[in-house]
């Protein structure tokens, strides 16, 4: 009787890698158009405080961000621990306000200058004296909708 032998191990066959360069420039791809890149240079502390009702802004391309708090310890050498005012990536003064208002303003069409509001993102253990201070610079530039950015209270 012959025999029957088998001329090559048997197996799976080897996985294509030719759709592989395919798949990771798709999730490259991804990755680059749904990645937000931070704005701004938090140099404050900010521990925004909680609120039980909020509502969402509904165009955020259309707010101004004034943030307020302590410096971060890095700074503090340099500022000191007073709350400060911080306009997109530099501490400020009251009297910046106005400047900063301005040219947010003028980076926009005119019809949209009436719906521009003004966030105001305090720390949660800041005194109100420097934030009535801004409110205050706020009105006189006539930049009057005005917001406060806070977190919903986790019950």
């Amino acid at each position: 009787m012959a025999k029957f032998t088998r001329k090559g191990k048997g197996g799976t066959p080897a996985i294509s890698t030719a759709s592989l360069p395919d798949i990771v420039f798709m999730l490259l791809f991804f990755f680059m158009v749904t990645t937000v890149m931070r704005e701004v240079e938090m140099k404050i502390k900010l521990r925004i405080p909680e609120a039980t009702q909020i509502k969402k802004l509904e165009k955020k391309s259309l707010v101004s961000y004034i943030y307020i708090g302590e410096p971060i310890p890095k700074y503090q050498s340099f500022f000191g621990t007073e709350p400060r005012i911080q306009l997109n990536d530099k501490f400020a003064s009251v009297s910046d306000i106005r400047q900063f208002i301005e040219s947010e303003r003028a980076a926009r069409d005119e019809a949209e200058v009436p719906l521009l509001t003004t966030s105001l993102k305090v720390d949660d253990e800041c005194e109100m004296g420097i934030v009535t201070d801004v409110k205050q610079e706020l009105r006189e530039v006539q930049a009057l909708k005005i917001n406060y950015s806070t977190r919903k209270k986790v019950e």
